[in-house]
C-alpha cells in the first residue's frame, strides 16, 4: 500500500486548476473535510490529505471556516464512491454543498462549470479540457481531487450520497504532491537484487500512481498499471494469467486487494502485504505475511497483521529480510558445525570400539561438548550477514534445513574429523611405545598419550572448524570483516583447554598420570589446522557443483 510506506504521507498542495474564485474553492476543499484547523500549533490536524487542504485554505487566512460556516448535513466518504459531502451555512442565509473526491466520479456528476465567476452549462469542450488538466497534474505524480457545490436556499431534508450527488456545479482541482521517501528506491533496488518483487497497490488516479512508480523503479511503462475496474473485468483465470504482467494497481478498493493477494498466493509466491487502514485488514489477513504500520495505521490493521513497522518505512522491511536471511544462515552454520563435530565424536568412539580400544573417557567428551562446543558456536550466531546475502534469490519455502547438500557436508566435514583424530590418537600411541601394537592398545597398555593428543586435537580442530563455518561455501580468506566473539569464544575454548591438560590436578583427573611432550602438542597442532585448507578445498568443490545448479 504506497501511502504512508512508499511515500512520506506528509500532503502537501502545490497546484490548483480553478473553475471558481479562489476563496470559495480553498474554503470548499477545507469544509468538506473532517480535519480540523489547531490554533496553537498553527496547522491543520487529522488525515494527512485533508490538513493539506485544510492548510492550504490557512495560508489564505481562512482559519475559523467550521465556526463561521458550521455543517447542518454530510454523506460522509465512502471508498466504493470515492467522494464525500457536506452541506454548511452560507454567510448570506443560503446553504452549500460541497463534494470533494476523486475527478474522473465528480467530474461525472457535474452539469454545470464555472465561468468568469458564472455558472454555465458543462460543455463536452469543457469537460475534456478538465480531464486534461488532472492529467497533467497526475502525470507529475501529484494527487488530484475536485470540489463541486451546489445551493439550496434551506437545509436539504435528505442529505444522502443519493440525494445529494447529482447536478453539481464544478469549482476545480487541487494537487498535492506526498513525496516518496528517499530511502525507497534504493531498498526497492536492493529487493529486486534479492528476488523479491515489488507491487505497488494505491487508490490514486492511475497516471499518479505510474509516475510515483517510475520514480521508485517499480515500473517503467504505464501498461504495467491496471485499474481495480479492469480488474472487475478480468475472471479469476484471466487475471491468474496476467497478474505478474502488472507492477501497480491503481483506484483498487479492498475487494480488489484481497483478490490480487490471492492470485499471487497461487502463483505459489510468497506474498507480504503492507497496509494501515481498515480497508487494509483483509488483504493483510489474507498474505503469508502481513504488516501493519506502527505510526499510522489502525487498531485493527495491527490486530490482524503479523508484524508491525514501528516507522512505517518501506526501508525498514527490505532491512528485515536481510536480517532474516543473516540469521537464518547463522542457525544453519550452528547446526552444521555442531552436527559434524558430534558426528566425529560418534564416529571415532565407534571405530575405536569396533577395533576394542579406549579414545575417549565420558567426562572428556562432556568437557568438548560444554566448553568446546558451546561457545564458538554461540559465537558463530553473532556472524554478520555475508556479502550478497541480498543478492541471493530466496530459498524455497518447502526446502528442509539441510538443503543445498549441507547433510553431505555435516557427514564429509564429520568424517575428516575423524580421521584427524584418529590420527593423532595413532601419533600418540607411535610417540608412547616408539610403534603402534593393536594388541597392546586393545589390551589398554599403550593409550594414555594417545587419548591426551586425540583429545586436544578433537578440541583444537573444533576451535578452527568454527572459523571455517563462517561461511557454508565463501573462502575463509576472503572474509573481510572479523567476528570479535567468535575470536573471543575461541580464545576462552582454547585457553580452558591447556588449563585442563597442563594443570596437574585436572589433568589427572581427565588423563590419569601422564604428560605431554612439546613434539606431541605441536603435532596436535598441526593435525587439528588440517581442517581449514581440508574445508578450503572442498568448498572450492562444492562451489564448482553448484555453480551450474
Amino acid at each position: 500500500d504506497k501511502t504512508g510506506t512508499l511515500t512520506q504521507n506528509k500532503m502537501t498542495v502545490v497546484k490548483h486548476e480553478l473553475a471558481s474564485e479562489e476563496n470559495h474553492f480553498l474554503a470548499g476543499m477545507a469544509l468538506c473535510s473532517d480535519a480540523k484547523w489547531d490554533a496553537e500549533k498553527g496547522e491543520a490536524v487529522g488525515e494527512p490529505t485533508e490538513c493539506a487542504l485544510v492548510n492550504d485554505a490557512g495560508k489564505a487566512g481562512m482559519t475559523n471556516l467550521m465556526a463561521e460556516h458550521p455543517r447542518v448535513g454530510e454523506a460522509p466518504f465512502d471508498s466504493g464512491r470515492k467522494m464525500m459531502s457536506v452541506v454548511v451555512e452560507s454567510l448570506d442565509g443560503k446553504y452549500v454543498q460541497f463534494t470533494k473526491g476523486a475527478p474522473d466520479v465528480v467530474l461525472g456528476l457535474c452539469t454545470k462549470v464555472y465561468e468568469d465567476g458564472k455558472v454555465v452549462p458543462m460543455t463536452e469542450e469543457r469537460r475534456e479540457q478538465i480531464l486534461a488538466a488532472n492529467k497533467g497534474m497526475a502525470d507529475e505524480a501529484l494527487r488530484v481531487l475536485a470540489l463541486a457545490d451546489r445551493i439550496y436556499d434551506e437545509v436539504p431534508g435528505d442529505c444522502s450520497a443519493a440525494a445529494l450527488e447529482h447536478d453539481l456545479t464544478f469549482c476545480g482541482l487541487s494537487g498535492m504532491i506526498d513525496p516518496v521517501r528517499p530511502e525507497v528506491a534504493p531498498a526497492i533496488a536492493e529487493a529486486h537484487d534479492a528476488g523479491i518483487r515489488v507491487v505497488m497497490i494505491t487508490g490514486d488516479h492511475i497516471d499518479t500512481a505510474v509516475a510515483i512508480a517510475k520514480q521508485l523503479g517499480i515500473v517503467t511503462d504505464r501498461s504495467q498499471a491496471i485499474t481495480g475496474a479492469e480488474i472487475d473485468k478480468m475472471s479469476d483465470e484471466e487475471l491468474d494469467a496476467r497478474i505478474a504482467d502488472y507492477g501497480v494497481y491503481a483506484r483498487v478498493q479492498p475487494e480488489h486487494k484481497t483478490r490480487i493477494v490471492e492470485t499471487w498466493k497461487k502463483k505459489d509466491r510468497i506474498v507480504a502485504m503492507t497496509g494501515d487502514g481498515v480497508n487494509d485488514a483483509p488483504s493483510i489477513k489474507r498474505a503469508d505475511i502481513g504488516v501493519g504500520m506502527g505510526i499510522t495505521g489502525t487498531d485493527v490493521t495491527k490486530n490482524v497483521a503479523d508484524m508491525v513497522l514501528a516507522d512505517d518505512n518501506f526501508a525498514t522491511i527490505i532491512n528485515a529480510c536481510e536480517e532474516g536471511r543473516r540469521i537464518y544462515d547463522n542457525i544453519r552454520k550452528v547446526i552444521q558445525f555442531l552436527l559434524s563435530a558430534n558426528l566425529a565424536e560418534v564416529f571415532s568412539v565407534f571405530i575405536a570400539t569396533l577395533i576394542g580400544f579406549t579414545i575417549f573417557q565420558p567426562v572428556q567428551l562432556l568437557w568438548v561438548n560444554l566448553v568446546t562446543d558451546c561457545f564458538p558456536a554461540l559465537a558463530l550466531g553473532m556472524e554478520e550477514a555475508e556479502g550478497d546475502v541480498m543478492k541471493r534469490k530466496p530459498r524455497n519455502a518447502k526446502d528442509g534445513v539441510f538443503a543445498g547438500h549441507m547433510g553431505l557436508d555435516c557427514i564429509v566435514q564429520g568424517l575428516v574429523i575423524t580421521a584427524l583424530v584418529l590420527a593423532s590418537f595413532f601419533v600418540g600411541v607411535y610417540f608412547d611405545m616408539g610403534y603402534i601394537n593393536i594388541a597392546d592398545m586393545i589390551a589398554g597398555t599403550a593409550d594414555e598419550e594417545g587419548v591426551m593428543m586425540a583429545f586436544i586435537t578433537l578440541n583444537m580442530v573444533e576451535i578452527f572448524h568454527c572459523f571455517n563455518m563462517r561461511s557454508r561455501r565463501a573462502s575463509l580468506f576472503t572474509m573481510k570483516r572479523q567476528n570479535k566473539w567468535l575470536w573471543g569464544a575461541s580464545a576462552l575454548a582454547l585457553v580452558l583447554t591447556v588449563i585442563v591438560t597442563q594443570v596437574p590436578a585436572l589433568a589427572l583427573m581427565f588423563f590419569g598420570d601422564v604428560t605431554l611432550e612439546l613434539r606431541g602438542v605441536l603435532w596436535a597442532l598441526l593435525l587439528a589446522f588440517l581442517i581449514i585448507p581440508i574445508n578450503e578445498a572442498y568448498k572450492a568443490i562444492m562451489r564448482a557443483v553448484e555453480k551450474d545448479q
